[in-house]
């Protein structure tokens, strides 16, 4: 969310930001509404002014009369005051409705565009493997194999369901603590985050509204969350932190779930797109400084990009276009693993910050040297979606007697050089 004060003295630079994002908000409606805002504030405070002074003239006047005079204007007041006080509250509710639909200002360097299609190539890595063998893709490399049980996933859990079983539930784990372990050893610290989150920390994070469809609701004001960012963003809700403790760098694990609306027809087998899934999601809250969240944004891709690379599997980055952002992100990467059955990049990790968009909202905030408090910045990039990694893994390291290649890397966690019957 953005400041009140910074949309009135920025308007045409959010419609700007708004028309780039491609984001449909009536920035003239907010400002009615805030000017009715203020100008009923400023009537309740006065009102409000007034009945102390009576109040407190009462108790010194002698004169029974001009005391019942003074408690019937009381009585006006109050019931001046409430009818200020109803208006207030339903302006207020149109007036919050759009303030979170305002989206924050995306950086000078993010392309134009309308979708994903839009996103702009900046690097490539890797040579992308040649087989002198028909391919299979990683359904028929993981059926072939037993790792993995469509049928039975559907008749379970339904459209999209799946079991990872025998060694595809193995290569799961070893990526989580192949992963793990090394963003431990850069200082992060590791949590285990609920799934099941609170209207607020969605709101917060700027899921809600816009996402809002592709979520599951469980019940009076909870969902289950798309991704660990969220939970992890809500830890330190309504919490001021100490400057010299920042940045904040978490490593949080969670289920995630998706309804994937509006995506039927895409991916519809196999374990790219799924409604459940596992993820380690990067988590920064930093200092209130756009050059210390442009440092800490290249970090955090820089980070899997390295994993990428020990892992030998060929990828590209791309800064996505203002209509492939979120609502609060200010620039994203996003990191594309090469399919070979598909003969192209699917994404497979996403590299964004937010400025204070994220915190203000959630009220997380600081105190810099001179006392001040000030709102931090935040940032998130996935580590290890599973299962998307693993999809362009086994596709990537498939050999022509149908087993898979496990990279050296992750050897030790997984206990074996190659996945066969």
């Amino acid at each position: 969310m953005l400041d009140i004060k910074f949309i009135r003295e920025n308007t045409e630079l959010i419609k700007m930001a708004a028309q780039k994002k491609r984001v449909s908000v009536d920035i003239g409606k907010l400002i009615s509404l805030d000017d009715e805002r203020i100008s009923l504030q400023q009537q309740i405070d006065e009102i409000r002014t007034k009945q102390n002074m009576v109040s407190k003239r009462i108790p010194e006047l002698f004169d029974e009369s001009e005391k019942a005079e003074l408690i019937k204007s009381i009585a006006v007041h109050k019931d001046d005051l409430k009818n200020f006080e109803n208006k207030l509250r339903e302006v207020m509710i149109d007036w919050r409705a759009i303030m979170l639909q305002v989206p924050n200002i995306p950086d000078m360097s993010v392309p134009d565009g309308l979708s994903d299609d839009d996103n702009q190539e900046i690097k490539t890595w890797g040579e992308k493997p040649t087989f002198d063998f028909e391919i299979k893709d990683h359904v028929k490399i993981m059926e072939d194999l037993d790792m993995v049980d469509f049928n039975r996933g559907i008749k379970v859990s339904g459209f999209r369901g799946y079991f990872m079983k025998n060694d595809g539930a193995v290569l799961f784990f070893a990526l989580w603590r192949y992963f793990l372990d090394y963003f431990i050893s850069k200082g992060y610290t590791p949590m285990i985050v609920p799934s099941l989150v609170r209207k607020e920390s969605l709101i917060g994070t700027g899921m809600i509204p816009q996402s809002e469809d592709d979520l599951y609701k469980v019940g009076d004001g909870q969902y289950l969350a798309g991704t660990s960012e969220v939970a992890t963003m809500g830890y330190y809700m309504n919490e001021i932190l100490d400057k010299k403790d920042l940045p904040k760098k978490f490593i949080s694990f969670s289920p995630c779930f998706r309804a994937e609306a509006g995506k039927h027809g895409k991916d519809i087998k196999g374990i790219i797109r799924v409604h459940e899934f596992f993820k380690l999601e990067q988590v920064i809250l930093t200092e209130a400084s756009h050059e210390e969240s442009v440092k800490w944004h290249e970090e955090i891709t820089n980070h899997v990009e390295y994993l990428m690379q020990q892992l030998q599997i060929p990828y590209r980055v791309v800064v996505n276009c203002g209509g492939d952002l979120g609502l609060g992100q200010v620039k994203k990467y996003d990191i594309e693993a090469w399919v070979p059955s598909q003969e192209k990049y699917r994404e497979t990790h996403s590299s964004s910050y937010f400025h204070d968009f994220q915190t203000r909202r959630l009220n997380i905030r600081y105190r810099d040297e001179e006392g001040v408090l000030r709102f931090t910045h935040s940032l998130n990039n996935t580590a290890c979606a599973t299962s998307r990694l693993p999809a362009a893994l086994v596709e990537n390291f498939q050999q022509a007697d149908g087993s898979i290649k496990i990279p050296e890397v992750l050897v030790p966690y997984f206990g074996k050089t190659e996945i066969r019957k």
